[in-house]
């Protein structure tokens, strides 16, 4: 078995090792969301918190971890009697991203279940997580089908497997954490409220905290037993405090001034429903007994906030997570001075016990600041075709769109844009299995063995079922799929009311990929080319602070960012082609420099139609007299035009239908 780096031994990190004890000591807080940039220490301070977890009795020979003190009735392995129990280490778990449904929740064998009446269940990672820990790397790529399953079990504490009438039902409550790179794209709001905890962490910018990260690590990695005896200590210590914490915690008394703190913070940051109030509750409480105490201070409130809110506040992805923190001081402080409370004036932003137990520290950086983005100016407009680059302007903002779907029924990665054949949704059909059996078709089936019932001897009331006879269950869903936008970004465009509603009409359009679990690229062009300002990627925030930035002015390349488009395409059939992409280009339809831009724009964009490429083009040209330029590239894309304005009236339903015509 693989040693596991010390807890004790990561260097800086305060805030995530503090979220990581707190649900250790209560692990009713709702686990723990770690937000950060790769190569931060999330998934090596995950894994070594199990370590530091006490010991779980069990029922002997329960592959679902009762608890011998009070068994589950309902479970699979029972009926249990109480007592007699053994002690196991605590179980991280992990789930990988690619996970199949059989694999998290557990496979039923649907043969045996229809011929002997019998549940023969396998359990999967649902049951091995009971009572641990379950660890999700990159959680954000989890696919949606997994995450509906972990939003019920997390929900109702328990895990339910159906096939055709067939159920099992076992307990499933676990600590949850992920880890999570925010420029691989977000979580889905359902599941982000789940996370109890968020934490950001970034690297430190301190020469000497980083020469000791380096330093211990390859202590580490030369000879991690001997690494993890020297650190036997530190780690003890911890584990004792965490055991020592979970004994106190019934006795910490939160009382009616820190509730109404609270409640104060979670109204003034205008958090929705009521989730936030109890898990604030429930990790200040956890903090004054994490500091040895048995009252709830000012102190643990405040920590508690910034632990539990910031990722509750977010109202679309575009917002940056966070917490005004004198936003928060001053709700505190209008809201304490209970006579039940003993509040702080002045609370340390680590909280209580914010080391953790690691020995000398240090000061590690705060992290989350990423920076103001620049501000439009205020000058005059540019000349249209003006050759110096101009300030970014803000975007205007964003508007709800319609739907903007792909016609045909496609086999991409599973979202909610575009039809496809998937594992979910409704039943269109029937086919024998490839591999395992995941949806069975009963009808089908039933079918399929009625034949040949007097051949294979039956005599009772059961049905004789073989493999041959099974049928998997055919459905239709839908697809996520890759929205390119290519955005002209020349001095015919930087109008700066003109650009600032361009920009708030792509992120209208980005917030809608977001939604529906698409890709999203972006291809700029001005001056004499033209750049791919962000790969395909499922990260809106990105594509958002790229478009955000963008500065205008130059002459107009149309036809190499069609070009660069069409290469971003053809990369992207290699690395997924089952795909489908659709292709926004947002333009005034000039084309200006170099030799024949007009005939070379013409051809680049008969290229997108003789592929079939989905496509639609804004008309951004503005002025008493217009050119109709783009909508002569729309009808060379094989396409559909719509003006800025036309954008905005959300005239986009007939837009798609005229699109879906054209690409049939």
């Amino acid at each position: 078995m693989t040693t596991p780096f010390p807890f004790t031994a990561v260097v800086g990190q305060d805030d995530l090792r503090l979220a990581l004890l707190l649900n250790a000591v209560s692990p009713a807080v709702g686990g723990v969301l770690v937000r950060g940039e790769k190569g931060t220490a999330k998934s090596t301070a995950v894994r070594a918190l199990s370590a530091l977890l006490p010991a779980v009795p069990v029922v002997p020979g329960c592959r679902f971890s009762c608890d011998p003190a009070s068994p589950d009735p309902g479970c699979p392995d029972g009926p249990h009697e109480a007592g007699g129990g053994v002690e196991r280490p605590a179980r991280m778990v992990e789930l990988p991203v690619g996970a199949s449904e059989d694999r998290l929740v557990g496979a039923l064998d649907i043969e045996r279940a229809l011929s002997e009446g019998v549940k023969a269940f396998e359990p999967g990672l649902l049951a091995d997580a009971h009572r641990g820990i379950l660890y999700v790397d990159e959680v954000n790529l989890l696919h949606d089908h997994l995450v509906d399953l972990l939003l019920d079990a997390a929900a109702m504490g328990a895990s339910y497997v159906e096939r055709e009438g067939v159920s099992v039902r076992h307990a499933a409550r676990f600590l949850l954490v992920g880890t999570m790179n925010p420029e691989e794209g977000e979580l889905r709001p359902q599941l982000l409220d789940r996370f109890g905890l968020t934490v950001e962490v970034a690297a430190s910018r301190e020469p000497d905290q980083r020469v000791e990260v380096v330093r211990r690590r390859l202590a580490y990695d030369d000879d991690p037993a001997a690494f993890a005896a020297r650190w036997a200590e530190e780690e003890a210590a911890v584990r004792a405090r965490i055991v020592a914490a979970r004994e106190l915690l019934p006795s910490v008394r939160l009382g009616d001034g820190a509730l109404r703190q609270i409640a104060a913070t979670c109204a003034a940051f205008e958090v929705d429903g009521m989730r936030a109030d109890i898990v604030m509750a429930r990790t200040a409480t956890a903090l004054a007994a994490w500091a040895g105490r048995t009252d709830v201070l000012a102190e643990d409130v405040r920590q508690a906030a910034l632990l539990a809110l910031p990722h509750r506040r977010r109202r679309n992805p575009f917002d940056a997570p966070g917490l005004d923190e004198d936003k928060l001081d001053e709700t505190l402080e209008e809201f304490g001075g209970s006579e039940d409370d003993d509040p702080d004036p002045d609370p340390g932003p680590d909280g209580p016990g914010g080391g953790g137990g690691q020995p000398d520290p240090g000061e590690g950086p705060e992290g989350g600041d990423t920076g103001a983005r620049p501000e439009a100016g205020e000058g005059g407009q540019p000349q249209p075709s003006g050759g110096g680059e101009q300030p970014a302007a803000r975007p205007s903002e964003p508007f709800r769109t319609k739907v903007l779907s792909v016609s045909g029924i496609g086999e991409g990665a599973a979202g909610r844009r575009s039809r496809a054949r998937t594992e979910h949704g409704r039943t269109t059909g029937a086919r024998r299995p490839r591999g395992a059996l995941t949806r069975l078709h009963l009808a089908a089936t039933v079918q399929a063995a009625a034949p040949h019932q007097r051949a294979r001897g039956r005599s009772g009331p059961g049905l004789v079922v073989r493999r041959d006879d099974l049928r998997q269950a055919t459905r239709e869903g839908r697809e996520g799929n890759l929205v390119l936008f290519v955005v002209d970004a020349s001095g015919s465009m930087a109008a700066r009311q003109r650009m600032s509603a361009v920009k708030g009409a792509v992120l209208s359009l980005l917030l809608d990929a977001y939604q529906r679990r698409d890709k999203v690229g972006l291809v700029t062009f001005r001056g004499t080319g033209a750049d791919v300002a962000l790969p395909p990627t499922s990260s809106v925030d990105a594509a958002a602070a790229r478009l955000q930035s963008l500065p205008t002015g130059g002459r107009t390349p149309l036809a190499a960012g069609l070009l660069r488009a069409h290469d971003v395409l053809r990369v992207e059939r290699l690395r997924d082609p089952a795909r489908r992409p659709l292709v926004v280009v947002v333009t005034d339809g000039r084309a200006t420099g170099g030799p024949e831009p007009v005939a070379l724009a013409s051809r680049a964009a008969r290229l997108f139609a003789a592929e079939g490429v989905a496509c639609v083009v804004v008309d951004c040209e503005s002025g008493p007299v217009r050119l109709g330029l783009a909508g002569q590239l729309a009808g060379e894309l094989g396409g559909t035009a719509v003006t800025l304005e036309e954008l905005r009236a959300d005239s986009i339903a007939g837009l798609v239908k005229d699109v879906q015509r054209r690409v049939a």
